[in-house]
């Protein structure tokens, strides 16, 4: 389907930004006055997008949830990988607040985590005069082209997803909402929305976008980076990092002090096995502390086996340790 016919609706919305300039929530080069989104035009209306210079570059959308704190998984898996893609790509980063709410919350801690995010954001390199930074309850529209797809959004699709039987099971009937059930009809909205050519996931995000494809009879490409898409959890090497996760000791939160980082990295859970390497099945928590060191020093997975696998597990520790607390410092300060 085209980006001129998405469906049989169209939503044109203007807003008012409340956490940072019109420009930023507005999709570059555009003026932020004249933005609105549309899910789709009829044949005898003009096309929804203005041909611009910015438009000609591929779009790319992508979000962190608000909820716990951001931690390594979420900035080796995303938002560093954002930062390489703002000036290549037409990008729109934004902060999934309406996600954050599928689960139980706190008004005031989630406007909170709202505006830390966005920090961290900004902290992390996210550039917001290359990419369009804003909020998802902030732009309508998100939810009102949710309703749309969630027509045509058959039940038994919606319950076939991992995620919902995952933490639905964890959690418990009683305890679980609607929304977590249409959770993916909001990704859909999310994606649709802006049109977007690529969109960057993890691997566990993968049948959302095919529910998505499903839904909307397009195909946004998936943009899963090739290192950093899913880092596991320190206490469990098949198990992703995770905010929700009940122990702060399975992650590093991007804000962590120095001794925190050390004591989460000293008890992480490792093997008895000798030497070090990656891809060995039996070694999950071997390949994801690999992994992490790999990401965070920007050297190959030659490199990285080259220097690491003569070491025991202390001297390891101590060298991803420091490449840590050296990697995060320029976002702390």
């Amino acid at each position: 389907m085209s980006r001129s016919a998405l469906s049989h609706f169209f939503i044109p919305f203007n807003y008012s930004p409340r956490f940072t300039s019109l420009r930023s929530f507005a999709p570059s080069g555009r003026d932020p006055r004249r933005f609105q989104c549309y899910c789709s035009v009829s044949d005898s209306e003009p096309a929804i997008l203005e041909t611009s210079p910015s438009s000609v570059r591929k779009r790319i959308v992508s979000g962190v949830q608000p909820t716990g704190s951001i931690h390594l998984g979420n900035y080796l898996g995303a938002i560093k990988n954002w930062i390489a893609l703002q000036n290549a790509y037409e990008t729109l980063f934004f902060i999934v607040d309406l996600h954050a709410i599928t689960l139980p919350y706190e008004t005031q801690q989630l406007a909170k985590a709202t505006r830390d995010t966005a920090a961290i954001y900004l902290a992390c390199g996210v550039d917001s005069s290359q990419a369009s930074v804003f909020v998802q309850s902030h732009v309508h529209a998100h939810v009102e082209l949710m309703w749309l797809l969630s027509a045509a959004a058959p039940i038994g699709w919606l319950n076939r997803m991992i995620q919902f039987k995952e933490k639905s099971l964890k959690a418990g009937d009683e305890n679980v909402g609607v929304a977590l059930l249409t959770y993916p009809v909001l990704m859909a909205s999310d994606i649709l929305l802006y049109q977007s050519d690529f969109v960057p996931v993890g691997e566990d995000q993968k049948q959302h976008l095919e529910l998505t494809r499903e839904l909307a009879q397009r195909v946004p490409e998936p943009l899963i980076p090739p290192a950093g898409a899913r880092i596991m959890s320190l206490t469990d090497g098949l198990s992703k990092m995770s905010k929700s996760a009940p122990s702060d000791q399975s992650r590093i939160n991007l804000l962590d002090s120095k001794d925190a980082i050390a004591n989460k990295i000293k008890r992480c859970k490792t093997d008895s096995f000798p030497g070090l390497e990656f891809d060995n099945p039996e070694r999950p928590e071997c390949n994801n502390l690999l992994s992490i060191y790999q990401l965070i020093s920007g050297k190959t997975k030659e490199e990285v086996i080259q220097e690491c696998q003569d070491m025991n597990w202390g001297t390891f520790k101590s060298l991803i340790t420091d490449a840590l607390i050296d990697h995060l410092h320029p976002i702390q300060v």
